[in-house]
């Protein structure tokens, strides 16, 4: 994923903004003025990263020198050095809770993506894991690129990605059919058209009117199961792709892979991340208006 570093700038800001509110009264009641210092990110546990890249942006943004020692996506260990900035004082400590929170916040997304699509390669399952629109409103294109990096698919991005017709969709328009229909006849050629059903005679339906893609919601892989089988008996099996979502969590991944679904989808991945450990460590204090010359060693 993608944006120009000018918007991505933008957006970072604003998250520091909000942060330092009218101004950070401890760094400037604690530190001096000028003053110099550099600091580490430390990984407090192991796991995948992500969000450097904006760590990088957000830091240079604000004028200071920033090496990152690992790139996005890497395992790292507990205790390893994962960046280093170098720069004014109190812009390091005013800074230091927002890039944690982007970079900690990615990286536990990051890190559960990567276990659960681990789990499905060792498997040999076909199926894609996918995130959700449930995220928190702010963080969608952070969250989103964060499962990208853990090597899950994004889904749709926004609501322009793609037509998803969900139960108050199809309630709205009287029927599948019609949902379908309307969908057809009003929307441009080059977006997909995506069906949730709840049952499994709802799927033949969906694929008989010509969707694109069939999200089984809160089907239990029994049921998942059935309708796979109606669809392959009908011709449409392999001719449609086949998404699960509702109720999969890591436990059960792999009986819901076990069903032919092409895409699992799990709000979970963003909706109850749970960050990755780090913490941000002053490594030398330099003087007034220089920059320290050397660091002392971090080792973990």
């Amino acid at each position: 994923m993608f944006v120009p570093r000018k918007i991505l700038e933008e957006k970072l800001k604003q998250f520091l903004a909000e942060d330092i509110g009218l101004g950070d009264v401890t760094a400037a009641a604690a530190v001096p003025s000028g003053l110099t210092v550099e600091a580490a990110i430390i990984a407090k546990e192991a796991g995948t990263v992500a969000g450097l890249e904006e760590a990088v942006v957000l830091a240079e943004s604000l004028g200071l020198d920033v090496k990152a020692e690992v790139a996005d996506g890497a395992e790292v260990r507990k205790g390893q050095l994962i960046m280093r900035l170098s720069g004014d004082a109190r812009t390091i400590l005013s800074v230091e809770r927002t890039i944690l929170n982007i970079v900690t916040r990615m990286s536990g997304i990051a890190t559960t993506t990567k276990t659960l699509t681990e789990k499905l390669r060792k498997a040999k399952a076909k199926a894609k894991i996918a995130a959700t629109r449930k995220t928190a409103p702010g963080l969608l294109y952070f969250d989103k690129k964060a499962v990208c990096i853990g090597g899950g698919d994004s889904h749709r991005l926004n609501l322009s990605d793609m037509i998803l017709l969900k139960d108050n969709h199809i309630a709205v328009a009287g029927s599948i059919e019609n949902a379908v229909k309307n969908a057809k006849k009003n929307a441009s050629f080059s977006k997909k058209i995506e069906v949730e059903v709840t049952r499994a005679a709802d799927a033949l339906k969906a694929a008989e009117v010509g969707a694109d893609i069939i999200m089984f919601d809160n089907f239990s892989p029994k049921q998942i199961r059935e309708a796979v089988e109606l669809l392959k008996n009908s011709g449409f099996l392999g001719k449609i792709l086949l998404e699960a979502s509702g109720g999969i969590t890591a436990d059960n991944l792999l009986d819901y892979a076990a069903t032919q679904v092409d895409i699992i989808s799990l709000g979970e991945l963003t909706h109850s991340a749970k960050a990755l450990d780090m913490s941000l460590e002053i490594t030398q204090v330099g003087k007034k208006g220089k920059t320290p010359s050397s660091s002392k060693p971090v080792s973990r």
